[in-house]
């Protein structure tokens, strides 16, 4: 029998919300020429001069208000080690070993990999938990492996899961989780995803092709099958379908934008948007992130919140994650499966 391991990736996070830590992450994340993509000197000088440097001990502020949450450790670790933890006890009996790291900081790629490397697998199975491609998270997070892996004298079978966000546990998880929620409460739901620079998104499509071009908002095809907004639109079709919503009952959105020229509407936006109307009550929807962390918890739990109340809303009320729910462990796992087979 094969002998196969499987690593699980996921984007980073602070090894603690120290001012030293959160600039040590922020260095090493925003210098990634997939996150930023502009000419190496130009972001240097950004990151390294100006971001970094006035964005550190804010975002300091914040992680420590994370913590608080998690009690006391990132609940994106938290969350992905369950997994682990999780899809380990489900293939205990298989001769496979579930490793997982981080694309940023701890646990590191490098020290990982060279654990993976010692232990002479038949067959590594990389995947990364971003249910729809990206540049800046897969491709990125793939990369690095990639390049980490080309060094090895003898290189095992490697197989790569690209996306997910068509699997039937990830989405059967997020529909589970809002069982809890009565939707005759709520005046719209959004959907929002991790937002993407457009020049990142048009760059999926060959030649003088952009993601205008293509009906991304309404259908996948060969052509957007790995466009980020078409994928994140399907995979809301998706959810949507299974709940029973209409999709005059939701707005699909993209928060963390760095400036004026990234996917629209912006979430923040929309928020603001509903206040101004009337609405009372929204439900929000993170698909993108599979475990809780800052994005959700604090971004769109507290941020957001702040925004709605500003504008005579009452509550922002998130849907949790996948984070270690069975149905979406259940999902990876058959993911793998399928890999081995």
């Amino acid at each position: 029998m094969k002998k196969t391991g499987v690593l699980l990736l996921q984007l980073g996070t602070p090894d603690s919300p120290k001012t030293s830590d959160v600039r040590r992450y922020l260095t090493e994340f925003l210098n990634d020429p997939r996150v930023i993509d502009i000419p190496w000197i130009a972001r240097k000088i950004l990151v390294n001069g100006i971001i970094v440097p006035f964005r550190a001990p804010k975002s300091a502020k914040i992680y420590k208000e994370l913590w608080k949450l998690g009690d006391g450790v990132s609940p994106l670790l938290t969350h992905t080690k369950k997994v682990q933890s999780m899809l380990a006890e489900a293939f205990k009996n298989d001769h496979v070993t579930i490793e997982m790291a981080m694309r940023y900081q701890n646990p590191s790629m490098d020290s990982v990999l060279e654990r993976m490397h010692q232990a002479n697998y038949d067959e590594i199975i990389i995947l990364p938990l971003f249910p729809q491609y990206a540049s800046a998270s897969t491709g990125s997070a793939v990369e690095k492996a990639m390049n980490i892996i080309r060094k090895w004298w003898v290189i095992p079978e490697i197989k790569i899961i690209s996306q997910f966000w068509d699997n039937e546990g990830y989405i059967d998880s997020i529909v589970e989780n809002t069982k809890q929620f009565n939707f005759k409460d709520y005046d719209h739901v959004l959907f929002s995803y991790h937002g993407l620079p457009e020049r990142q998104v048009d760059k999926v499509y060959e030649g003088t092709d952009l993601c205008a071009d293509e009906p991304c908002e309404t259908e996948l095809n060969d052509r957007n099958k790995f466009c980020y907004k078409a994928t994140a639109f399907a995979t809301t079709r998706l959810i949507a379908q299974k709940i029973g919503l209409t999709s005059d009952q939701y707005t699909v959105c993209f928060q963390s934008r760095l400036d004026k020229k990234w996917l629209t509407p912006f979430s923040d936006k929309v928020v603001e948007e509903w206040g101004k109307k009337g609405a009372k009550k929204l439900l929000v929807f993170s698909p993108a992130f599979v475990a809780d962390c800052l994005e959700t918890l604090i971004e769109i739990g507290e941020e957001y919140q702040e925004i709605f109340e500003e504008h005579s809303g009452e509550k922002v009320q998130l849907v949790p994650s996948s984070n270690s729910h069975p149905l979406f462990v259940n999902g990876l796992e058959k993911l793998i499966r399928q890999k081995m087979n």
